[in-house]
């Protein structure tokens, strides 16, 4: 069942890849070097043994106007956001959290299409690249953002509704692992307009944070919230929730 042998070069095709795909989004589409880039995608995706590797690169491109467009809404909730950001041209350029999301996005489509390999090679780059760990099997909405992004882990089943914003240090994780759950929902689900600040650690499959919740700073959760919540930590393994005023 494991092959004794693997050619580890293939990360590098796969970084390099990746970064291309990302550049090529943003590109004038006449700029861009499609027959290059379908060469590069096919070389690999053929290593990988995928039977499919036409049609899922004819299924990537076809995708790229919807992808460049949820990106964009997701760059304009950045610039909206931070008040660090002095025009929306250095959200594309220089924010480590919208790269993290970009390269997210684009392996998110490949695992929906049994890409499962190339989409955590990819998202494997974008976790070295950023220092945020999104797998690619995790639903993410619109309007995401991600500050500073450094130390973020988003678990597989994690499911993230739209205009969610999250800060370093997050973990939406499972409690435990176990071969035996693979095929369960084992990390938490976000509902829309919710804020979780720095270092806040939200484990469960079955933990629900309703929408427009505040989450604190150093939290941890294993049980769910409903919305309109603050949920802070007033001292070590003591939390205080309330309602916001809405």
């Amino acid at each position: 069942m494991v092959s004794p042998y693997f050619n580890l070069e293939l990360k590098d095709k796969v970084q390099g890849l990746t970064k291309v795909l990302l550049y090529a989004l943003f590109q004038e589409p006449k700029q861009v070097r499609y027959d290059e880039l379908e060469k590069e995608f096919l070389e690999i995706t053929n290593i990988l043994n995928y039977k499919n590797s036409q049609s899922l690169w004819d299924i990537l491109i076809a995708s790229f106007p919807d992808l460049k467009k949820t990106l964009d809404e997701d760059a304009l909730e950045f610039y909206n956001t931070d008040p660090a950001c002095k025009i929306l041209d250095e959200v594309y350029l220089a924010y480590p959290g919208f790269h993290a999301i970009a390269i997210y996005r684009i392996s998110h489509l490949l695992y929906n299409h049994q890409a499962f390999v190339l989409a955590r090679m990819m998202s494997e780059f974008g976790h070295t690249l950023t220092g945020t760990d999104i797998h690619p099997g995790a639903k993410i909405g619109k309007s995401f953002f991600i500050d500073h992004a450094t130390g973020i882990v988003i678990g597989e089943t994690t499911v993230i509704h739209d205009r969610v914003k999250i800060y370093q240090g997050v973990t939406l994780g499972g409690i435990q692992v176990k071969k035996s759950s693979a095929r369960s929902k084992r990390h938490p689900t976000v509902e829309n307009d919710v804020i979780i600040y720095a270092n806040a650690t939200i484990l469960g499959g079955d933990v629900v944070i309703g929408k427009n919740s505040i989450i604190g700073a150093n939290v941890s959760l294993t049980s769910s919230i409903p919305s309109n919540s603050v949920v802070t930590s007033e001292a070590k393994n003591n939390l205080r929730i309330k309602n916001k005023k809405v």
